[in-house]
């Protein structure tokens, strides 16, 4: 995936247009996790909603393994913030309701639904609704239903943004045991500095907008496969963090200062 000089701008209702992204350049490999942090409205989520298709640049080209993206990203699958299931079908029916409306029937859809499930966790969970789930399990039927279509992408807008810490840290932990197992492309979008490291090959940080743009990447010289609450407690861990912090949190209290400006 290949974002080159990417420039996003929006009509402002008062007049004039607001540029939210600016000349970003992002070049992600077949196989590779890479982590973008920011402060918050600097354009993370823009980042990957252009790279979906769901947004086009106002400038600059997006690539797809080799092809121009001119419609949406078939290639990737996104995995929201906000919970993206029916809360009328079950765990079961919501993991495999992708395949179902591709045209996989529906006897041969379920019990790869099932498998999935399984996969995350979720076996003996198939005829739960998602009211009757907790929050990480939410994710986990939201993590199944998107992997069950096998994307060569990975979009993820933070993903785990919403749960406890001890919650957190077993989705991370999860992710990178299904990651590891099919090394998909992964966009990985978060707040959390740690997280980015600990889950990550590379942290792409962005400054605070107007026209937002990469200001720093960063290769993470932890071994595979990790444990996060282990790396943690990794010298090379809080190395890293430590370089990193110290351009990010500039960008950090500039964007906060906007925000009360504002």
């Amino acid at each position: 995936m290949a974002l080159d000089d990417v420039q996003v701008a929006f009509r402002l209702a008062g007049g004039g247009t607001y540029t939210a992204v600016e000349r970003a350049s992002l070049r992600v490999a077949d196989g590779e996790f890479v982590a973008i942090v920011g402060p918050t409205g600097c354009g993370k989520s823009t980042l990957l909603n252009i790279a979906a298709g769901l947004l086009a640049p106002a400038a600059g080209t997006v690539d797809i393994f080799g092809a121009p993206l001119t419609t949406l990203n078939r290639q990737a699958g996104y995995l929201f913030q906000a919970d993206a299931l029916f809360p009328w079908k079950t765990a079961l029916e919501n993991v495999a309701i992708g395949l179902e409306t591709a045209g996989t029937p529906v006897s041969e859809a379920r019990p790869r639904a099932h498998e999935w499930l399984k996969r995350v966790g979720l076996g003996a969970f198939g005829d739960r609704y998602p009211h009757m789930l907790s929050g990480g399990q939410r994710k986990r039927v939201g993590l199944a239903q998107v992997l069950i279509r096998d994307p060569k992408i990975l979009l993820m807008d933070e993903p785990f943004g919403p749960l406890d810490a001890q919650t957190r840290q077993i989705m991370g932990n999860l992710l990178l045991d299904l990651w590891n197992a099919d090394r998909k492309a992964v966009l990985f979008v978060t707040h959390d500095l740690e997280e980015a490291i600990a889950l990550s090959d590379r942290v792409v940080i962005m400054s605070a907008g107007p026209a937002a743009h990469i200001i720093g990447d960063w290769q993470v010289p932890l071994k595979r496969p990790r444990d996060i609450s282990e790396v943690k407690l990794d010298e090379a861990f809080h190395d890293l963090h430590r370089d990193i912090w110290h351009k990010l949190k500039a960008e950090v209290v500039k964007g906060y200062a906007m925000t009360e400006g504002a």
